[in-house]
């Protein structure tokens, strides 16, 4: 079992920065990926960002590479989604989750979730 909090959502402006938080409660992160995805109102739940348990492995969705990055701490209990440029667009509840298995774009590959945090871009 893997409990997760996601924490530093909130409102931005377009162009702003916000980094989110996942940390796992009771726990390392060291033999897990991480993923990052977001759910905006009325949509599906989207893939964003993705690390694998060695670090070694790294996804982003096109529409946010070269604006976000996924990072853990030296710790391993805490990885990090810096998002920059924002757009309206990016708008959403985020979600950290977790999979023992591999780094992966597809949700259902994923076990654990946290409750996400609600991150809104103004224009």
């Amino acid at each position: 079992q893997v409990d997760l909090v996601e924490s530093g959502g909130g409102l931005v402006q377009a162009g702003g920065s916000l980094r989110l938080s996942c940390a796992a409660s009771g726990r390392t992160f060291g033999d897990y990926a991480v993923g990052w995805f977001r759910q905006a109102p009325g949509m599906e739940r989207e893939f964003v960002a993705t690390k694998s348990w060695s670090a070694l492995t790294t996804y982003y969705t096109d529409s946010v590479r070269g604006r976000f990055t996924i990072s853990r701490h030296s710790d391993k209990r805490t990885v990090y989604l810096q998002m920059n440029s924002l757009k309206p667009e990016d708008t959403a509840v985020y979600y950290c989750a977790a999979n023992r298995d591999r780094a992966s774009r597809v949700k259902k590959d994923y076990a654990y979730w946290g409750q996400g945090t609600q991150v809104t871009v103004s224009s």
